[in-house]
């Protein structure tokens, strides 16, 4: 066969359901719109029976579907086994009519939830998940479990002040100007992936001297400091006596409030630990010695990786 496309002008712009399907089914995920914070499209009926919710829209393969204003009823076959069945209610696309539909989808007794048809030829079914429906062998109820299958949203390019400013849970956008992929979680936009680069953090205290420079790497939430060597300058540091370190931290590389604290080799195979302060803290940013045997002038802080999440 020939190339071809469609719309063709030579076809008088006419669009087969074969061709539609396959034009459209990646314009939008397959499921339904909306998410699990929403009521469940299928519940439990009147005897053997399910129900499906009003004003329910979705898509399927590029066709779009509704439950219509008033929803729907749909039976559930009678379970004399002897054994549990599971069946499934389906979103299925027929091709033999071309219409999407709502259906019951009966399982085998005892052995699980029947497959999903998920045919995409020209012929066939193409099916996805509403929700599983348990029935008891000689029952006259059903007990529905959802499974909704959502359709998700698309990651779009913006920047950092040009986020979408109303948000659906799951949206994603990838900020050019930070490098950061965010995701929206139905409160706030979380970093998803990011890669800072290597920053230095210096921050010159006349307390100490920087033999050693300190940087640090963001890679989604966790960071790696690679604090450097300090040389304590002028009086000696008394034991148990705080005192900042000459590197500062940006707010986005340390934890909202959490403390983080870490040990560090003194002169003379002493150890000392040293605190990072959180972003809520009267210190933000802030690199401490905070636990040692005492330091005297001229005596190091020697250089130390530390790890944490944000």
């Amino acid at each position: 066969m020939a190339q071809a496309s469609w719309p063709d002008p030579a076809d008088d712009r006419i669009v087969t359901d074969v061709q539609h399907e396959k034009l459209a089914a990646r314009f939008s995920d397959d499921g339904i719109y909306g998410s699990p914070a929403d009521d469940a499209v299928i519940s439990a009926g009147v005897g053997l029976s399910v129900t499906v919710r009003a004003n329910v829209n979705g898509s399927l393969r590029g066709h779009g579907w509704t439950s219509g204003s008033t929803g729907d009823t749909l039976e559930v076959p009678a379970n004399v086994s002897g054994q549990t069945r599971i069946d499934r209610v389906v979103l299925r696309l027929d091709r033999s009519t071309w219409t999407v539909r709502a259906a019951v989808k009966e399982g085998t007794p005892g052995a699980g939830a029947p497959a999903l048809s998920q045919s995409t030829g020209d012929t066939g079914t193409y099916e996805i998940s509403l929700a599983l429906v348990s029935v008891l062998s000689g029952a006259g109820s059903v007990t529905v479990t959802r499974s909704e299958l959502y359709v998700g949203s698309r990651v779009r390019p913006g920047t950092s002040t040009t986020r979408n400013p109303n948000p659906v849970p799951g949206e994603q956008v990838y900020e050019t100007n930070t490098g950061i992929l965010r995701m929206w979680d139905g409160s706030a936009w979380r970093s998803v992936y990011e890669v800072s680069g290597t920053t230095n953090v210096d921050s010159p205290l006349s307390a100490w001297d920087m033999v050693a420079s300190s940087a640090y790497d963001r890679d989604g939430r966790s960071v790696t400091l690679r604090a450097g060597t300090f040389e304590r300058k002028g009086s000696n540091l008394a034991a148990g006596a705080d005192s900042r370190l000459p590197l500062l931290m940006p707010s986005s590389a340390v934890h909202p409030f959490l403390q983080h604290q870490f040990p560090v080799y003194l002169t003379g195979a002493r150890i000392g630990n040293v605190t990072v302060y959180p972003a809520n803290h009267a210190r933000a940013g802030q690199v401490w010695l905070t636990q040692h045997p005492g330091v005297n002038a001229g005596q190091n802080i020697n250089s130390v990786t530390m790890n944490w999440t944000v």
